[in-house]
């Protein structure tokens, strides 16, 4: 049984809200906490935060840590690591988890060389052992082709960073408190060497991809970017999002960020259409998690006719046209 000040959640704001992907960590660190009857507790920093932090509590932490600090209102490595480790030897944690986000895949790292200790990155699912209190991380290796069990050891504090959309998030009990603890944030300007001065959102027309129900994703099998408005027509009747390949980014089909895979993004809809997509192990990374998955592709010994629950064998203009006939006919009924 591990002994020791629980499981720390590094977590993460996006506007005025929780990110998402801070929920889903604190899913899987509720499990974990439970399993070893101790803390679950979560951290955030930047300017300003108690307020949106607090909505934590609801999504199952017991504690929330503030590092509250205008020099902290966007991110900076070296400052969010110095805080993180300060807070690391004054509280110490039995295991910290972040996120495979933009963040968590440069803060992570930066913190276990500081901490001297081992870290798992991109996990599917997190697990400590009884015996032991070892943090044991199921992770995908060779492009994703097979998963590696990984005894993160006797070195505490555990960490590791876990891939969006692999957990679910806990529903939310606004019932639930607990306290809301600042820690002691001190920082000198140079300690930055690199400083973002600005950040652009830039708004989503339509569905936002990561948060489709419904994804139909398109590969090279597409041909042109002139076929590729009929991918995006077809999410529209569904009230989708359109994803892609590798491949289909660099034909110059579709914008790169709608590119899915083990270094792109990552999405758990409940339907994933792969409309000219052979499945290669990195593009399936990033769709695995989908309820179901049917595709469409000639080649009947393409590889994703293995990951999917319905396949059509047929060239996809064959099929498409009255494939989205029959959508709107069943949508308009």
């Amino acid at each position: 049984m591990a002994t020791g000040n629980g499981i720390l959640i590094v977590g993460e704001i996006s506007g005025s809200d929780i990110a998402g992907v801070t929920g889903e960590l604190l899913g899987v660190g509720r499990k974990l906490a439970d399993n070893i009857g101790e803390k679950l507790q979560v951290i955030f920093i930047g300017s300003s935060i108690s307020d949106v932090a607090s909505g934590a509590f609801a999504m199952g932490a017991d504690d929330v840590f503030i590092g509250d600090n205008p020099f902290l209102a966007l991110y900076q490595p070296e400052s969010y690591a110095a805080v993180l480790e300060k807070a690391v030897e004054d509280i110490g944690f039995n295991t910290i988890i972040m996120g495979t986000t933009t963040m968590g895949r440069d803060l992570c790292p930066k913190l276990a060389c500081r901490l001297e200790s081992g870290l798992a990155m991109d996990c599917l699912d997190l697990n400590i052992d009884s015996q032991d209190g070892n943090l044991i991380a199921a992770r995908p290796v060779f492009g994703g082709k097979a998963m590696a069990e990984v005894d993160c050891g006797p070195a505490r504090p555990s960490m590791a960073t876990v891939r969006l959309k692999s957990q679910a998030p806990l529903a939310l009990d606004s019932s639930r408190s607990g306290d809301l603890i600042p820690i002691s944030v001190s920082l000198e300007a140079s300690l930055a060497k690199t400083v973002i001065v600005d950040t652009v959102a830039i708004e989503a027309e339509g569905v936002v991809l990561e948060d489709a129900r419904i994804v139909v994703g398109g590969g090279r099998g597409i041909g042109s970017k002139d076929n590729w408005s009929k991918l995006e027509e077809l999410a529209g009747a569904f009230e989708g999002a359109v994803g892609s390949t590798r491949g289909a980014c660099d034909e110059g089909y579709c914008a790169l960020d709608t590119q899915l895979g083990i270094t792109s993004k990552t999405v758990a809809p409940d339907l994933y259409l792969a409309v000219g997509i052979s499945g290669a192990s990195q593009h399936m990374s990033g769709v695995a998690f989908s309820k179901y998955i049917v595709a469409i592709n000639k080649d009947a010994d393409a590889p994703i006719f293995k990951h999917s629950q319905f396949g059509i064998v047929a060239k996809w203009e064959d099929v498409l046209p009255s494939f989205q006939a029959k959508i709107k006919e069943l949508l308009a009924g």
